[in-house]
């Protein structure tokens, strides 16, 4: 496995991480153990990079990573993430937003105990908080950094405003947000453009389109109720349909280097800048080795350029969330 570096930190991980939330949240039920035997085959193939957050489950996924990645304590880097509202339950995006310095570093105190170990590598705002001034929480993680329970400080769907206000105080390591060939708003909004100029890195999450640009899923893929693709306005049956159209593209370029949609998507990405690092998701052993041979695949300025002019033509249809 390829290793990059996330924009000026040192923080170099491998080419493709994994994104860990289905695997005890959003999705159908998963056993344990498979999770955690999935996990230690994921670090045996290469994978260096985990990504989860407090609120998956809540907790449980930080406490199934936890438990899974302890014996390669130091080999590996978990990502995760505070600044939703905490209820009886835990937190939870339904119950609103709070990133105030004293509740950062409460999580990162828990965070710290769930994951098993001494520091988290890389610490996101999940969302910004227009409660809390950017200042404030760049200064909370430095803060954390300085007592040596961080290394990295990280944000997550935060507007180049924002970035600049935060790096301002504390640098920023990497910008987790969407961005896959058919989500580009990064590169519209000036996001993108201000993660090169300060040198941040960028973690594209869904980069495959919740698993529609693997070209697997059809018009009678169901879902059950517990994943969020069930309610999702890109998998219904009519949306499903009419972004064939994009699948269809993915399976021309794939042609010409015998790779299947999802690696191409994938591969498309990592040609964009040598600091990206996506976080595909999956459970599977077979897609995380599909996903893992998008590293090695090399798009040539022809193709890149073509899906540029293809999608550039293309309408999807649903809105993402």
């Amino acid at each position: 496995m390829k290793t990059r570096k996330l924009g000026n930190s040192n923080l170099e991980v491998s080419a493709l991480g994994l994104g860990c939330m289905r695997m005890s949240f959003g999705d159908t039920p998963t056993d344990k153990e498979e999770m955690i035997t999935f996990l230690h085959q994921s670090v045996e193939r290469g994978i260096t990079f985990f990504d989860t957050a407090e609120v998956y489950g809540p907790f449980t996924n930080e406490l199934l990573v936890g438990e899974a990645l302890e014996p390669f304590k130091g080999q590996v880097a978990i990502a995760t993430k505070f600044g939703f509202k905490h209820g009886e339950n835990g937190p939870a995006p339904s119950i609103g937003l709070d990133s105030r310095p004293e509740q950062i570093k409460r999580v990162a105190d828990e965070s710290l105990k769930r994951l098993r170990v001494d520091v988290i590598d890389l610490f996101y705002q999940h969302r910004p908080d227009p409660n809390v001034p950017m200042a404030d929480v760049a200064g909370a993680v430095q803060e954390l950094i300085q007592a040596g329970k961080v290394k990295h400080f990280g944000l997550s769907e935060a507007s180049a405003e924002q970035i600049r206000q935060a790096h301002a105080v504390q640098p920023v390591a990497a910008l987790q947000s969407e961005y896959s060939i058919w989500w580009t708003l990064i590169e519209e909004n000036d996001v993108l453009a201000t993660c090169e100029e300060l040198g941040i890195g960028l973690v594209p999450y869904s980069p495959l389109g919740r698993g529609y640009l693997t070209g697997k899923i059809t018009e009678e893929t169901t879902y059950d109720k517990s994943d969020i693709r069930s309610r999702n306005p890109r998998f219904t049956p009519e949306a499903i349909q009419a972004n064939r159209v994009v699948i269809e593209l993915l399976e021309r370029i794939g042609a010409a280097h015998n790779a299947t949609p999802g690696q191409i998507a994938l591969a498309w990405l990592l040609a964009q800048k040598p600091w990206i690092v996506p976080i595909p998701g999956t459970r599977k052993l077979h897609r995380l080795d599909e996903n893992n041979g998008a590293v090695g695949i090399e798009l040539t300025a022809t193709d890149l350029s073509q899906i540029r002019e293809a999608m550039a033509n293309i309408t999807v249809v649903g809105h993402r969330y």
